[in-house]
């Protein structure tokens, strides 16, 4: 369904998180929700087609985002991020995927970050549920 959604998306985008994790191999995993990241003008074009306004994400201490939304894809919920930031001590960084890999589910295409750069993502977000699935991905890599 998210490859059904993102058909009409003109810039690369991933999904990262749980998802990501999941479709690695890693696990057990629970995944509550896909974290799709896209560009700034499809993450607003994206949320524009399920009727939703494209604004920044809520405030939080340790990520924000310019773009966000959630939205419901066959009852799983989405959450659409554009220009995610993660608090790196003292500063805001851009989280942009370096990597791009492909991998089909049901015949459709999805995009995420390879093992290596998601451990990467896992330290550097450093709340206790990402120092497991830490742990978790490095198991795939061996």
């Amino acid at each position: 369904m998210v490859a059904e959604a993102v058909a009409g998306a003109k810039e690369p985008w991933w999904i990262i998180g749980s998802a990501a994790m999941a479709l690695h191999g890693a696990g057990p995993i629970q995944v509550g929700d896909v974290d799709l990241l896209m560009s700034r003008r499809d993450a607003a074009w994206l949320l524009e087609q399920h009727g939703l306004a494209a604004g920044p994400g809520s405030a939080h201490d340790r990520f924000r985002s310019d773009v966000f939304g959630s939205l419901a894809l066959g009852g799983f919920p989405v959450e659409v991020m554009s220009g995610f930031h993660v608090r790196d001590g003292g500063r805001w960084r851009e989280l942009v995927p370096r990597s791009r890999i492909r991998t089909d589910v049901g015949g459709a295409a999805l995009f995420i970050p390879s093992v290596h750069e998601l451990i990467e993502m896992c330290s550097l977000f450093a709340r206790p549920k990402d120092r497991e699935r830490e742990r978790l991905l490095r198991e795939v890599l061996t």
